[in-house]
């Protein structure tokens, strides 16, 4: 990384920073503090926040987890997140996402995937790539999914641009140049 990491345990200088640690370990669970934790604790308001908002993009949306993963990885691809890449993957393919599918990401031909699926691929590409939506994309993704889902997977594809743009930007994880895709 371009800055230190943390060290872990994070030292912390009040009772709310130290309630701050708790919360990023209690959402991590059994895997402790991430690369990308011990990043954002350096600010741990910022990692306060992110851990609430990222949180509940990953575990408290209505989205199915293959629809939320290819969105996520999508980003990564787009981004060069591998770090992200490498987490996100996995999870795509225990949400059933195919392998072929999956690496099909890493082309400009995604390949494999059902209508939604391909529609939401085609809108985070507008969203990570322009920023401005077409009509024409809006309005297939509006066709095959609630406003709640719209809402939501707009929010995934926005807060996993942030995700890879901090990763790269910091180099979190240590693999903007090992290409590992």
């Amino acid at each position: 990384m371009r800055l230190p990491y943390v060290p872990d345990p994070p030292p912390t200088n009040s009772a709310e920073d130290s309630a701050i640690v708790d919360r990023v370990r209690a959402r991590r669970g059994s895997r402790g503090l991430t690369p990308l934790d011990r990043a954002l604790l350096h600010a741990p308001a910022v990692a306060d926040g992110w851990n609430s908002f990222l949180g509940a993009i990953r575990t408290k949306t209505s989205l199915p987890d293959d629809i939320r993963e290819i969105a996520i990885c999508r980003v990564a691809v787009l981004n060069e997140a591998w770090y992200e890449w490498k987490h996100h993957a996995p999870i795509a393919l225990a949400a059933g996402v195919s392998e072929e599918s999956l690496n099909s990401l890493k082309s400009d031909r995604a390949k494999g995937f059902n209508q939604k699926q391909m529609a939401v691929v085609e809108y985070t590409d507008a969203m990570t790539r322009d920023v401005k939506v077409p009509d024409a994309v809006f309005n297939k993704l509006r066709a095959l999914f609630t406003e709640r889902e719209m809402v939501e997977i707009t929010a995934t594809v926005g807060a996993y641009n942030t995700v890879s743009r901090f990763l790269v930007a910091l180099d979190v994880g240590e693999m903007n140049e090992t290409n590992e895709h």
